[in-house]
């Protein structure tokens, strides 16, 4: 799952990047409003945490832009402006959510998880593909009660995978999703990782027909056929 975080305080949004990456998401950050709204356009996010009081652009202008250009990725306001009407006009603007300074990481990863679960792609909680199962909350994963240990990036990749079970995923919309948008990525990175989750989940001894395909010159699919 990737965040943008747009927030001026260096401090603050780096802490934020650095918590949400150890959550195992992948994280940009952009420190003014101008930055912000061309990566939100440009790139493709499950999230947008955005600050009020940006320098180039506001916030508020920044979530009013994107509404208006049918960006329609959840926005979660973090703002030290905490009265009524600060929220209400956030709201008005088109965010989903509001969460004022100071706050516990805890609950900003509640607000995170109620946020992305609103999209119909987000409505299991437990994700199941044949006899694997993936739970995004505890951050296990399970094939047939057996646990599988994966990296960040493997459990990433695969929840990815599951959300989209039975979909075609290019490489690039894996990259988009799976890294951060500063991330050096190697051509043959995708592949590094596909093999790595196929040595961890298909098995032969384990099963006869692999779950992950790849479905040449398109990219990777997860599902039993």
């Amino acid at each position: 799952m990737r965040i943008l975080v747009v927030e001026d305080e260096h401090r603050i949004a780096n802490t934020i990047k650095k918590g949400l990456e150890q959550e195992k998401y992948a994280a940009d950050v952009a420190y003014d409003g101008e930055e912000g709204f061309d990566l939100a356009v440009t790139e493709d996010y499950d999230l947008i945490i955005l600050d009020l009081l940006l320098p180039l652009m506001d916030g508020l202008t920044v979530c009013r832009k994107l509404r208006e250009r049918k960006v329609h990725t959840p926005i979660l306001i973090l703002t030290a402006k905490g009265q009524i009407r600060d929220k209400v006009e956030g709201l008005d603007s088109g965010a989903d959510d509001y969460l004022t300074k100071p706050f516990s990481f805890e609950e900003l990863l509640a607000r995170i998880r109620a946020l992305v679960r609103r999209p119909k792609n987000f409505t299991q909680t437990i994700l199941t593909v044949g006899d694997l199962t993936l739970d995004p909350k505890l951050y296990t994963v399970e094939q047939r009660g057996t646990k599988i240990i994966l990296s960040n990036k493997e459990f990433s990749l695969l929840e990815y995978l599951m959300r989209n079970a039975g979909k075609i995923l290019a490489k690039e919309q894996i990259i988009s999703h799976v890294w951060n948008y500063d991330a050096d990525i190697l051509p043959n990175t995708v592949e590094v990782y596909i093999r790595n989750l196929r040595n961890k989940i298909d098995k032969p001894e384990l099963r006869k027909k692999p779950l992950i395909h790849t479905v040449r010159g398109f990219g990777y699919k997860i599902g039993e056929k």
